[in-house]
């Protein structure tokens, strides 16, 4: 993969990342927030809460993918899945671009759980 399409994935990357720790703050903001002393309202506001908190969860998961995808462009390791050594195709790499799979590897993996 030439540098230019490295260096266009790297700002994808961070672009990216900064969204989600943007989001993460937001989401922390809004747990913080006191319980509503209404006993219905309280329910409806912890069941937001778990929703939030599956986001932040998620947040982070994606976060942590991203920092393993910015590790390989600084190993040189991008696009190169990291279960069987093949290429990742550029449309995959395109529609997620912190993949560590190539699609086969992905399907079976996924197909295993």
């Amino acid at each position: 993969m030439d540098k230019y399409a490295l260096d266009d994935f790297r700002e994808q990357l961070l672009r990216r990342k900064r969204e989600l720790y943007g989001r993460l703050v937001k989401i922390e903001e809004d747990l913080d927030q006191p319980m509503n002393a209404d006993v219905p309202d309280r329910v409806t506001e912890r069941e937001n809460d778990e929703v939030l908190e599956g986001l932040g969860l998620a947040g982070q998961g994606e976060i942590r993918a991203i920092n393993a995808a910015l590790d390989r462009i600084e190993a040189g390791t991008f696009g190169t899945c990291v279960r069987c050594g093949d290429p990742i195709s550029p449309e995959r790499l395109h529609a997620v671009p912190h993949a560590p799979l190539c699609q086969t590897c992905a399907a079976e993996v996924a197909g295993a759980k």
